[in-house]
């Protein structure tokens, strides 16, 4: 498994290349579905930005808790999460495929309102992953937080998950920008 300052280093160099990749772009091509059931290149900054900072962060944090009750799982362990869970971080990266989801309040992101909102997303996001790593050495493994797909995770796993998740989604935008590059 990679360890934490590998991955924030690989994450600083992730977030250069996606603000380099803003510059190719105005905001309404930022804001292009290339259709109704998929999401604008845009649509994909918000969801890695809102994921890093209010589940993959957040979830990594209230693992480090000392106040942090024993785990009540959301949902049950089986060897399926495990096996993938234990093949991605031996890995060091989320397998290269296509996960469609069924567009739902819930889980469609928002339309980002400006390139600027998204810089600062991902500068926050970054912000917060210097602070919370140097806590995460002596990071318990029994305090987890189920992830849906991935089972229990444990703080570092939490953390390693944000680097690994960007790089997942840059074959997504590779899609998509001949599509936005066209309007």
């Amino acid at each position: 498994m990679k360890n934490t300052l590998q991955s924030l280093k690989q994450f600083e160099s992730l977030k250069e290349q996606y603000e380099r990749e803003l510059d190719l772009f105005t905001l309404e091509q930022l804001q292009q579905k290339p259709a109704e059931a998929e999401w604008s290149i845009g649509q994909v900054y918000v969801h890695l930005i809102n994921s890093a900072l209010y589940m993959q962060l957040n979830f990594a944090k209230q693992c480090l808790s000392d106040e942090a009750q024993a785990p009540v799982s959301l949902s049950a362990s089986t060897s399926e999460t495990n096996a993938r869970k234990n093949a991605i971080f031996a890995a060091g990266s989320l397998p290269p495929m296509r996960i469609q989801v069924q567009p739902s309040p819930e889980y469609t992101p928002s339309q980002p309102i400006s390139k600027a909102e998204l810089v600062q997303g991902m500068g926050e996001v970054l912000r917060r992953m210097k602070e919370l790593e140097p806590a995460l050495a002596g990071a318990p493994e029994q305090r987890t937080i189920p992830h849906p797909g991935f089972g229990e995770l444990y703080a570092k796993e939490w953390f390693l998950l944000i680097e690994m998740h960007f790089r997942h989604h840059l074959r997504q935008l590779e899609r998509l920008k001949p599509f936005a590059a066209s309007i």
